[in-house]
């Protein structure tokens, strides 16, 4: 009993703390990932007050967490959007994959961590955080933007590429060789693409059997597919992350609008639980060894980025200050960059407190990049919009 009303008092006090700390970062205008973070190395293991009786249901808040945001990411998307995307933005994507997934791979090797760690630390440094970017295109009223359809693109293809590289980490991690691994990537390619085909075939079919006029009973078949399908995933070694994901796809039209809007709440809680939980397990004073190369990190993949949003808005024929808009946009790194430290830490401690530190800077610069990296462009080469590149670059008009 004493064990139980800890572990309640301690959980009421991290959520409650989470609504505090999202209440504050909602009237400053910023994303709360940084907040949470913190949350969870002030009272995780070396913190200010270490807490315990929660913490093992904290990791399976935390596991849930990162299949709802995988989930809700899915359900963003349909099979042919997907699939257009691909055929249309593959050269961005491979920019992107080049630009900035070596220089963590690099990184890793250059401090000593090995050729596991070096990918695993790619793809922290490769993955934009779609929900701060998404916040911020919100908050700065970019939406309607001709170039943010190309921001979109290439989020699009980063979700897509998770697909494939999550299961190839996973065999890396688990120590799987050469055929091992292959395996692992035959059955997720085969898996994902059975489901992009289910999908396009027979998507109606597929969200007809799951619709439902009751908000209880979608939600309870929404939740409990998904999580059944992230397990059987795991089973298979492809991540449960990719499972849930590839639920979302499956789910189209008046069915993943209801899921997306029941789950929200739930998706939120869930995730920043994820994000006070990798704090908890990560020591703070690991922390200072590793803030230089995070700092150098954080500034070449920033620039990295920056270059990648330039070169995707100029290959669709944005022009102008678009270009760099799309580029400062694309900067802010968050919870897909955690979910794969998250994966390496029982291999590599290491890429924990640098992953932490380095989320941390990104995801305050980010929203600082998307808003002054044009102005500072246009400062430094001494050339102003002209009003052609204005009227490109202005929002769509609205619909009626």
């Amino acid at each position: 009993m004493h064990n139980t009303a800890t572990m309640l008092i301690e959980l009421g006090a991290i959520i409650l703390a989470l609504g505090l700390l999202g209440r504050l970062a909602g009237r400053v205008g910023f994303s709360p990932i940084p907040l949470y973070l913190l949350a969870g190395l002030a009272f995780g293991h070396g913190g200010i007050l270490p807490l315990q009786a929660s913490e093992e249901f904290t990791a399976v808040g935390a596991e849930i967490g990162v299949i709802l945001l995988l989930l809700m990411l899915g359900l963003e998307y349909s099979a042919s959007e997907l699939v257009t995307n691909l055929k249309t933005q593959y050269p961005s994507g491979a920019v992107d994959f080049v630009l900035n997934a070596v220089p963590g791979a690099v990184a890793a090797l250059i401090l000593g961590w090995g050729p596991v760690a070096a990918v695993a630390l790619a793809g922290v440094t490769w993955i934009s955080s779609s929900g701060v970017i998404a916040k911020v295109l919100g908050d700065l009223r970019r939406l309607g933007n001709r170039e943010t359809p190309v921001v979109l693109g290439v989020l699009v293809i980063e979700d897509l590429a998770m697909a494939v590289y999550l299961p190839i980490l996973t065999a890396v991690l688990a120590g799987a060789g050469l055929a091992g691994g292959s395996v692992t990537l035959l059955i997720a390619l085969g898996t994902v693409g059975a489901v992009l085909y289910l999908a396009l075939r027979h998507g109606r079919l597929i969200s007809r059997a799951v619709s439902s006029d009751s908000a209880e009973m979608l939600l309870l078949v929404v939740l409990g597919l998904t999580l059944l399908v992230a397990g059987l995933a795991q089973e298979l070694q492809v991540s449960a992350a990719v499972g849930a994901f590839l639920v979302g796809i499956a789910l189209s039209g008046e069915v993943a609008e209801g899921a997306s809007a029941l789950l929200t709440p739930l998706r939120d809680l869930f995730a920043a639980v994820f994000f006070v939980f990798f704090g908890l397990s990560t020591d703070p004073s690991d922390i200072p060894p590793v803030l230089v190369p995070a700092l150098l990190l954080a500034l070449v993949t920033a620039l990295t980025k920056v270059a990648t949003g330039w070169y995707a808005a100029r290959r669709a024929g944005i022009k102008g200050g678009g270009r760099w808009r799309a580029g400062g946009t694309l900067v802010a790194r968050g919870e897909f960059s955690i979910v794969i430290a998250g994966l390496a830490v029982g291999v590599e401690p290491r890429i924990g407190p640098l992953a932490t530190a380095y989320v941390l800077i990104l995801v305050v610069v980010g929203p600082l990049t998307a808003r002054w990296t044009e102005p500072l462009a246009r400062k430094l080469t001494g050339r102003p919009e002209t009003p052609v590149e204005k009227e490109l670059a202005a929002p769509e008009p609205a619909k009626v």
